[in-house]
């Protein structure tokens, strides 16, 4: 019985009602806040890398349809700001999803994320060359649904980032690169993690493509890497794309802290991650090979904000690892929009079972921009996971959960670009949980990000 069908109606057509509100109002809210700077190039393990700045964007100005930005271009401050180097990405993402069958209750929530990062390339505004900055501060607030579907991987898990009990603005992200040469680069400071293991086509923080982590990156690598922490490292740079990263990062997880109170006082993790381009029959792809290890002691499964286990006790353990890979294959790019195509992805991964609950995982689907002609500046995605538990570890969530197995999930997406700042995403999932005495959880979702 689809039980909270009637509130995906009201949420339908509330959103449209906004949606042409927006369209139609005669001057867009000001923006209140600092400026945007061309993107640092994003490492696809952990922190960011340089690259050129971008060139100014012509979708700051223009009619409130066209513009890039809700805010437009600030009475030209964007663009002022983007000459010396700055820019300032903002959005606001908002999720209402509900479990309309099986699954541990079937509810429906409201949930969202505030994501503000700036990125600076210092050179532009008369500082050393090849100096890079990047901010970033968040925040969630709502209810988010992924306590309800009985899965360990969250059904959306921006919703419970930076800290899922907690609705302050976080600075998660403060890291500053130095690039030695066009080939390599070092890196240090406070980093968010959420970035690395990067895919074309199942990436994207949760928020531009799929909503489910299983989608985002491969949860293997997270009982050794926290969500944000202090770090520092290297990357080694090929035409100004990361291809390889090593990076030494505090293992405690310090999304509301600055992290110096307890620097390496646990132990240490350290990540390496090699991305390599290639082309089949003149299409891009990537093959992802990485892994993991941390010193750190294991007493307990934690509350890791982007996993769904109880906080209990397990069995010391020292230390801890994890390999994973990931591949995407571009199979068909669009004669009328050359950057844009859609081809396949895939993951897999297999971890220390002793002092990690999740022992192996592997992911596959399709994903990629619109094959409607008209619609290219839109998105879909569909994706299979299977999660294996630990054995080891297992019987000690059994005490609080009751008889634990493996579980798998299909999530299937559409982002449709209402305006160019404007996205909204039908969001379909599937998710067999891990906990044996709760059913297969079918969860339907509307998000809605905006670009200011």
């Amino acid at each position: 019985m689809l039980k909270p069908i009637h509130h995906y109606l009201i949420a339908v057509l509330s959103l449209g009602f906004c949606a042409a509100g927006l369209l139609h109002a005669e001057e867009p809210a000001p923006a209140i806040g600092p400026p945007v700077c061309p993107p640092l190039l994003e490492q696809p393990s952990l922190p960011a890398t340089p690259a050129p700045p971008a060139a100014p964007s012509p979708g700051y100005d223009g009619c409130l349809l066209e513009r890039t930005k809700l805010t437009g271009d600030w009475c030209g401050a964007r663009t002022s700001m983007l000459e010396h180097g700055m820019v300032w990405d903002l959005d606001t993402t908002n999720f209402y999803f509900g479990v309309a069958n099986g699954g541990r209750e079937q509810r429906d929530t409201f949930a969202g994320h505030g994501d503000y990062v700036m990125n600076w390339d210092v050179s532009k505004a008369g500082g050393p060359e090849g100096l890079f900055v990047k901010l970033r501060a968040e925040h969630r607030y709502g209810q988010s649904i992924s306590s309800s579907t009985g899965s360990f991987l969250p059904a959306t898990v921006l919703t419970s980032l930076p800290a899922p009990d907690y609705e302050d603005l976080y600075i998660t992200n403060l890291i500053f690169t130095q690039a030695l040469s066009e080939n390599f680069a070092v890196f240090a400071g406070k980093i968010d993690t959420l970035s690395g293991d990067a895919n074309a086509f199942a990436h994207a923080r949760g928020k531009d493509q799929f909503s489910n982590l299983g989608f985002v990156v491969n949860p293997l690598m997270l009982r050794a890497v926290p969500y944000s922490t202090l770090a520092a490292g290297f990357s080694v740079l090929h035409e100004l794309q990361p291809i390889f990263t090593f990076t030494v990062m505090n293992p405690v997880e310090s999304s509301r802290t600055t992290g110096f109170g307890e620097l390496f006082e646990k132990g240490v993790t350290l990540t390496a991650e090699a991305r390599l381009p290639y082309e089949l029959n003149g299409l891009v792809g990537h093959q992802v090979f990485g892994g993991v290890w941390s010193s750190r002691n294991y007493v307990a499964l934690g509350q890791d904000p982007r996993v769904v286990l109880p906080n209990v006790p397990i069995e010391r353990q020292s230390g801890t690892w994890a390999l994973y890979w990931n591949a995407d294959q571009y199979l068909s790019m669009y004669d009328d929009a050359p950057t844009k195509g859609w081809g396949l992805f895939a993951r897999a991964g297999v971890a220390d079972n002793q002092a990690n609950p999740l022992a192996g995982f592997v992911s596959a689907g399709i994903g990629g921009d619109s094959p409607i002609r008209s619609r290219r500046q839109d998105t879909f995605g569909v994706g299979y996971y299977y999660l294996q538990t630990s054995d080891k570890i297992g019987v000690f969530a059994e005490r609080a959960l009751g008889p634990i197995g493996d579980g798998h999930g299909v999530e299937m997406f559409y982002n449709y670009a209402v305006t160019p700042w404007m996205h909204l995403t039908g969001d379909a999932q599937v998710l067999h949980p891990e906990v044996k005495n709760v059913n297969t959880a079918f969860v339907l979702g509307l998000r809605c990000k905006i670009d200011f």
